[in-house]
């Protein structure tokens, strides 16, 4: 008989002793269903709370085998949170779910069905792809967060709908092979960029994230995302994904303007050639006179004109430099990523 796959589920908690041991039990209620098809465990991260969410946890532990927890004794972040499951998960895949159950707890199956089924080291629940749903999501937290996975969509080669969400599935041996960094939310958008750099097979599916329970637990937990901020982590990184692309963009838009006004002023120039009543058979001195005349009505022009052409040429050079860099550091990341794998 074939050996099952065992999958990790990693719980990222900080602060959450009111829905802790309800919403794990669920978790634990579902996966029994799964053992024809998956062994599993739970890992639990307990990111440095304040309140009784270590104790709980500890709780669980002592009654299930199946549940580990870690512990921080400060409030490190998810990244922090992310790479300690990452680290000690004992699985051939790992899901990461969020603690609110606001993505329910049948995703599981379908994530690590694409996992294991399709050879892939990492796939993405996702309410933006066709086929997503967002329920009771506030409308401009949704609105917000759509633009930015839209804008980010558009940095990046390929087609991915959601960037910034936290509940995927990834192959162990590839993700525990991953130098990550980032501490916060913004860890999430990084796992992805690395993995392009390493020509990472990355799958999405259709998900529903559900705030129906979230928002009726308003007043006794609090959300931990912070909007501002994480728009800005994610405009951040559409600029870390393909820098180039808006250093190319803004010299070309100052290129035109510079063109455009150099274009007027050769325009006036040689119309007004001409006219003028220069005692000479000479190109260059008529050319001189008029441009002169030009200067004297329209020296903006003349100024707006050489100064946009030459910051566009050193914007322009900017970008082509960020386009070696990236491609520099790419390769040194996919080199060291390869030696690591080796040992």
């Amino acid at each position: 008989m074939e050996s099952l796959n065992t999958i990790s589920i990693l719980l990222p908690a900080f602060n959450e002793e009111t829905i802790l041991k309800q919403n794990v039990s669920k978790l634990i209620s579902y996966l029994q269903t799964l053992e024809e098809k998956y062994k599993w465990e739970i890992l639990i991260i307990n990111d440095g709370s304040l309140d009784r969410t270590g104790q709980l946890a500890d709780q669980m532990a002592a009654n299930n085998s199946r549940i580990r927890v870690f512990h921080h004794h400060v409030n490190l972040n998810l990244g922090h949170a992310l790479r300690t499951g990452f680290s000690n998960a004992q699985g051939d895949g790992i899901i990461v779910m969020d603690l609110d159950l606001s993505y329910s707890p049948n995703h599981i199956e379908n994530l690590a069905d694409k996992l294991f089924n399709e050879h892939a080291d990492i796939v993405i629940g996702s309410p933006y792809m066709p086929g997503g749903k967002n329920s009771g999501v506030p409308k401009i937290r949704l609105w917000l967060s759509k633009i930015v996975n839209r804008i980010m969509s558009h940095s990046v080669p390929g087609k991915i709908y959601t960037f910034t969400g936290m509940v995927r599935a990834y192959k162990a041996d590839f993700i525990k092979n991953v130098n990550l960094k980032t501490k916060d939310y913004q860890i999430n958008p990084e796992i992805l960029y690395k993995a392009m750099v390493l020509r990472a097979r990355i799958l999405e599916i259709p998900a529903h994230l559900d705030w129906t329970e979230q928002n009726c637990q308003k007043g006794k937990r609090a959300s931990k995302l912070k909007i501002a901020k994480n728009i800005y982590s994610g405009l951040s990184t559409c600029f870390i994904f393909r820098p180039y692309i808006y250093f190319m963009g803004v010299g070309f838009l100052v290129l035109l303007i510079s063109l455009y006004i150099l274009g007027w002023i050769f325009y006036h120039t040689i119309t007004l050639m001409p006219e003028l009543s220069v005692e000479t058979h000479y190109f260059d001195d008529k050319f001189s006179h008029a441009i002169g005349i030009v200067f004297n009505n329209r020296p903006h022009a003349f100024l707006i004109g050489g100064f946009s052409f030459v910051v566009s040429v050193i914007i322009l050079g900017i970008g082509f430099l960020s386009l070696q860099i990236k491609r520099y550091f790419e390769e040194l990341f996919h080199m060291g990523s390869f030696n690591q794998r080796k040992k």
